[in-house]
């Protein structure tokens, strides 16, 4: 499932993979009211556990989302801690609280949203940290991270990465 940030962009999520795929765009708030009402639609198809993955996060691997996975059976909430305070992955296999007032894109997401889950009683795990691009700091050390990273998407991030940095004084 794909679900895009702007409606405008369903046509271009629907063409992204070569096979069906459901897409469902985005609704307007912030990015915890998205959130939730994408979590109340995918739950009223019948969709129980549900994992949102950051997409400023593509260093993650095949190993951090088996984390997740594992933490979920035994877990309400699985959290992937950013390094930088936020996080990269959140799953639940209960309908999320109202993540509305959440501080969003700032240090202190990670530890509100694991006290809003505590708060309404959901057992919560943390899996490694990881990090996402907020930084251009945090661009080159993704540009280091992906220049073995032999899966053809990372590969192709990493020519234009290093497009975006040749010029620069981190090149």
């Amino acid at each position: 499932m794909i679900s895009p940030s702007h409606d405008c962009d369903k046509q271009w999520a629907t063409e992204l993979l070569s096979k069906p795929t459901l897409v469902i765009p985005q609704v307007a708030g912030n990015l915890g009211q998205r959130l939730n009402s994408l979590d109340r639609q995918l739950r009223s198809l019948g969709h129980q556990q549900i994992i949102y993955i950051g997409s400023d996060a593509p260093i993650l691997t095949a190993q951090d989302y088996l984390q997740i996975i594992q933490a979920l059976k035994n877990y309400d909430v699985a959290l992937s801690p950013a390094v930088d305070g936020g996080v990269t992955i959140m799953a639940s296999n209960k309908p999320w609280p109202d993540m509305t007032d959440l501080p969003w894109s700032t240090e202190q997401l990670g530890a509100s949203l694991e006290q809003l889950c505590k708060s309404r009683q959901c057992r919560v795990a943390k899996t490694t940290p990881t990090y996402d691009i907020d930084t251009e700091q945090q661009l080159v050390q993704l540009r280091q991270d992906l220049a073995q990273d032999k899966r053809p998407a990372r590969q192709a991030l990493f020519t234009q990465i290093n497009r975006l940095v040749k010029a620069s004084h981190y090149a």
